[in-house]
């Protein structure tokens, strides 16, 4: 049994690529348990409107003539976003891809899922600082079970499940408690405020993480280049980054026009 106070929503993406700011989801798998481990799901096969690579395709078995007919991300992104408003969220690589790729998703349909408000537990990176493993072993290793047709989002929302209270039951030293394990087991320990991890803040002050100036605080790149920021907020950037750009921007009093 997870010991919740609000649900827990466990889910996974298939999508067209590796790119957050350029793929799209073709399917996505929803678990929702709740305190009284009670359990909701929501499943779409989803139409990317952008061709899926035939290598893509060969990965997780789900083809252009397969999700022609199915809805396209924006038709189903408000049930989607209504279905986890008040959960806490897991997944399996999750903080790394599939938390940023819904939510790039989402903010492209005009919707934030406020993602700071909410627990996030990556299972993969629990395994990998208890055992350093993939999916499928993961599944071989805590519930010593072969994993059926992987690759498709359904049976790897349901592994990643019965993985987590494997993990509770396995690691007396890990409270069952979903802030705790959010805090203790994050990836995103380091400050960063976007998923693609371009701006940090660090004792108060914001910094870019990459370009020419890497390292530099904002106010020290305002005053060495006051247009640097406003083509960042106009170049190919992912819309998570942009809109934390903007914030910063607005806290500090730096134009973006």
């Amino acid at each position: 049994m997870i010991n919740l106070t609000r649900p827990l929503a466990f889910f996974d993406l298939e999508t067209t690529g590796l790119d957050i700011t350029k793929e799209r989801i073709v399917e996505i798998s929803i678990l929702k348990i709740f305190p009284d481990q009670s359990r909701k799901t929501l499943y779409y096969l989803v139409n990317p409107t952008i061709p899926i690579p035939k290598e893509v395709s060969a990965i997780h078995g789900i083809t252009d003539d397969r999700v022609k007919d199915a809805p396209k991300f924006s038709q189903i992104a408000e049930e989607i976003a209504e279905f986890i408003r008040e959960a806490d969220l897991a997944g399996y690589n999750s903080n790394r891809f599939d938390i940023p790729m819904l939510t790039e998703e989402m903010l492209r349909c005009g919707i934030d899922l406020n993602i700071e408000n909410k627990n996030n537990i990556d299972i993969q990176t629990i395994f990998h600082t208890k055992e350093k493993r993939d999916l499928s072993a993961a599944y071989q290793f805590y519930c010593e079970k072969e994993l059926n047709n992987a690759h498709t989002a359904e049976a790897d929302t349901e592994a990643t499940y019965e993985i987590f209270k494997a993990q509770l039951l396995r690691y007396p030293d890990i409270i069952n408690d979903v802030a705790y394990i959010s805090k203790t087991y994050s990836m995103n320990s380091s400050g960063h405020l976007d998923n693609a991890k371009r701006i940090l803040k660090k004792d108060n002050q914001y910094y870019l993480c990459f370009g020419k100036y890497k390292d530099m605080r904002f106010q020290d790149i305002f005053e060495k280049d006051k247009g640097y920021f406003k083509w960042m907020y106009n170049a190919d950037f992912g819309l998570h980054t942009k809109a934390k750009l903007k914030q910063v921007c607005n806290e500090l009093g730096i134009s973006l026009s």
